[in-house]
């Protein structure tokens, strides 16, 4: 087999070597922009991917060019065998990372250094313990602030990922800017994205020239430095001069970066999607577990993926409600 032949390429000469894996529609905060008021139906535990299928599935991706694998839930550090997963992906020649809400993650710092494990992205929407219990309903922000600061001492590379939306937490881009002043993190705003039964409306996003307007009334044109992104990256990213950190914006509403796109995502439930905003997936565990050979469902899935944003091109496309009415809630996707 070449090397060509066993990459994952689709329609568009896409080649993609980064699968997100979900481990877990559950989660210990209930974020609105991520679960509906309401909750969700979960997945049966019996539905949803066991340890060793995590394992073989995800070895059958590395075998046609994933080389990135970043673990999602949900929140993943809620499953019992986190560990015992983490310790088989390690095993991959993959660059292993990981996605979590930090509440718990001070008791796994010893099993992500094993595991290989050097970058971790933090969701954290404010840097405000009143506010955070309004978004997430839990009273954890001090144990979620503790556990960065914990994550930065013991050598990790932190990523915090704040999804803005107007009139909830877009009074926070310079109290997060200045925060970047003293700790080495790198700070990404996230444009408030459309799922099902998060309520969303293009009035409630924080696009990224409303960001950058409002980095601008406070930093000078030399202080704000352009950074050089790195290849495939989904954020636009930027330096404070003097700054130990630095900040992003991952514009995914108002302007798309769909062209380099190199993602992948496994739902807990073995579903793959070749697009956050798909609403059509491929069940790849059914499959495996019927003995059938998932390799034509992974290409036909890729090969049908669309040129941007699951086929919505236009603003107006993509900002009727209609076309994301049949997409899981961002809980069931995976971050």
């Amino acid at each position: 087999m070449d090397k060509q032949s066993s990459t994952l390429v689709d329609s568009f000469g896409r080649r993609h070597n980064y699968l997100r894996i979900s481990l877990t529609e559950r989660c210990n905060l209930r974020c609105s922009y991520c679960m509906p008021k309401e909750g969700v139906a979960l997945s049966p535990a019996s539905h949803l991917m066991n340890a060793e299928e995590v394992y073989q599935i995800a070895k059958i991706f590395v075998k046609y060019g994933v080389t990135k694998i970043r673990l999602t839930g949900g929140e993943p550090l809620v499953r019992k065998d986190f560990p015992e997963i983490l310790e088989r992906l390690a095993t991959l020649d993959v660059d292993l990372t990981l996605t979590s809400n930090a509440v718990s993650i001070d008791r796994h710092i010893k099993q992500l250094k094993k595991g290989g494990v050097k970058t971790v992205n933090v969701s954290l929407d404010t840097l405000s313990a009143e506010r955070f219990h309004d978004i997430t309903f839990r009273n954890y922000f001090d144990r979620v602030y503790q556990n960065i600061l914990l994550l930065i001492n013991e050598g990790f590379q932190v990523k915090i990922n704040s999804v803005l939306m107007l009139g909830i937490n877009d009074d926070e881009i310079l109290d997060f800017i200045a925060f970047t002043q003293s700790h080495p993190v790198a700070v990404r705003f996230i444009e408030f994205m459309p799922f099902d039964g998060n309520e969303w409306k293009r009035e409630k996003t924080i696009s990224y020239q409303e960001i950058m307007d409002k980095v601008s009334s406070a930093y000078t044109e030399n202080q704000i430095l352009r950074l050089q992104d790195a290849p495939h990256d989904t954020a636009k990213n930027y330096k404070i001069q003097g700054h130990l950190g630095t900040f992003a914006i991952i514009s995914t509403v108002t302007n798309p970066f769909c062209d380099q796109c190199n993602r992948i995502r496994l739902t807990a439930n073995g579903c793959l999607k070749n697009c956050l905003f798909s609403q059509k997936e491929n069940d790849l565990l059914t499959a495996y577990r019927n003995k059938e050979d998932i390799e034509p469902l992974i290409r036909k899935n890729i090969e049908s993926k669309f040129a941007v944003r699951s086929g919505m091109t236009s603003p107006e496309s993509f900002e009727d409600p209609k076309k994301h009415a049949n997409n899981r809630s961002m809980i069931r996707i995976g971050g």
